[in-house]
């Protein structure tokens, strides 16, 4: 016999804010409810009420009434801040990045998801992460735009070509939760899906380790950066070094040619891999080469993550311990890759705009 799978009405909420999210939405639709019966009631009403009953009649002239006037202006005033400030609250509490957790980097790509885990473990169209841990997903994307959504725990962010964006989530369930792209994408987007494992921290630990992992993203960087892209020969330091200093720069200002400072955050180190002439570093020339085009997003991110490490970060996500509050990444705009010309492993991207 066949059986026919049905999509839930309500699905399951398995994320540590996954039911103020559906608070929300409840009061969403009651206040709906609350406002649609009521009108709809009146149009028939009066409808009936006061349908013409003489060809050309002259109505009665009405004034108003202040009283009347002022209830429904005050009521739907108040109405429409209480759902301001629920969304604002969901909204906080979905899109700050926690200080702590697990990080992981997504890559979109028709049509599929590449993640890998800070521990260098792989995976394609899945995903497998501890229960009750917090979860930094750091995202671009190689094409076009898609976007990450996994509807068990509420929560979706778009992956945006050139630019980094940044989801997390508590999974508080153990168990298989689809993934979708949410975005339409071309022409297999509907196939472009998967599944978020959620697994009993014990049961995470014994996959992670009966899983062996490659090189983690910061290994990878620093392989690129002291070898196969020669950034060393620039950013190697001492009194021969041609590149700015990487070294300690991650969530710092950095002082540029003309006087203007920028925040040394992902999206700058990005944008001085490939776009170097952009925001040179005072006291540098602008000799750094551009990258783009020579490595993809995936090397990228291990770039940025190995010069944040250069500062003490070892996370993709998360702030360096000497840096200000301001230098916390909120959602950069650009792909962080600090830039290299030539650069050492523990000089920083060199000659290129942001570290120039």
């Amino acid at each position: 016999m066949q059986t026919t799978s049905w999509i839930p009405f309500w699905p399951d909420a398995a994320s540590s804010f996954a039911w103020q999210v559906d608070y929300l939405y409840i009061y969403l639709i009651l206040v709906s409810v609350a406002f649609s019966i009521p009108i709809v009631v009146a149009i028939f009403v009066f409808g009936i009420k006061f349908h013409e009953k003489e060809k050309y009649a002259t109505p009665d002239e009405i004034h108003g009434s202040i009283v009347l006037e002022t209830v429904w202006s005050i009521i739907p005033f108040m109405v429409s801040m209480t759902i301001f400030l629920g969304g604002a609250i969901v909204y906080y509490n979905q899109y700050r990045l926690p200080d702590d957790g697990m990080n992981v980097y997504v890559v979109g790509k028709q049509w599929m998801w590449k993640m890998q885990h800070e521990t260098g473990q792989r995976e394609i169209n899945e995903l497998h992460v501890p229960v009750g841990t917090n979860i930094k997903i750091t995202m671009t994307t190689e094409d076009v735009l898609h976007s990450f959504f996994i509807p068990a725990f509420r929560t979706k962010i778009d992956a945006v070509p050139g630019r980094y964006t940044y989801l997390w989530f508590n999974a508080t369930k153990p168990g298989k939760y689809h993934l979708f792209c949410a975005e339409y994408c071309g022409l297999n987007h509907s196939g472009m899906g998967g599944y978020v494992y959620v697994m009993e921290k014990d049961d995470f630990a014994a996959w992670q380790s009966g899983n062996v992992s490659g090189q983690t993203p910061i290994e990878q960087g620093r392989d690129l950066f002291e070898n196969k892209l020669g950034c060393a020969s620039c950013h190697a330091g001492g009194p021969q070094q041609r590149g700015a200093k990487l070294e300690g720069i991650f969530g710092h200002d950095v002082k540029l040619v003309g006087g203007q400072t920028v925040l040394a955050d992902e999206a700058y180190i990005r944008d001085s891999i490939l776009n170097p002439g952009a925001k040179i570093v005072e006291g540098y020339q602008p000799i750094m080469p551009t990258f783009k085009g020579q490595v993809t997003e995936e090397q990228l991110l291990s770039l940025v993550a190995y010069i944040k490490s250069l500062s003490g970060v070892t996370g993709t996500t998360t702030t360096p311990a000497a840096a200000p509050a301001t230098a916390k990444p909120v959602a950069p705009t650009a792909s962080p890759a600090a830039n290299r010309t030539n650069g050492n492993a523990n000089a920083p991207a060199g000659g290129s705009n942001v570290n120039k």
